[in-house]
């Protein structure tokens, strides 16, 4: 996975930096980072996705008042 920026004729150094950090916020290369980072087991998978739906349903009950 490989992020690629190339400086354009009118381009700053600031402006390519901000373009590089948009790309890496948007193909979430920092979270898969930490995600690799430790292993988790298939039951703690099945909890954090239990849990964000469960948050999810809250959020949306909050709201439907």
């Amino acid at each position: 996975m490989s992020i690629i920026v190339k400086k354009g004729p009118n381009d700053t150094n600031d402006s390519v930096i901000r373009k590089f950090q948009k790309k890496v916020i948007l193909e979430n290369f920092i979270q898969e980072c930490r995600d690799r980072q430790f292993h988790k087991t298939d039951s703690e998978k099945r909890q954090e996705r239990r849990a964000e739906r469960m948050r999810k349903i809250m959020r949306a009950k909050r709201y439907d008042v």
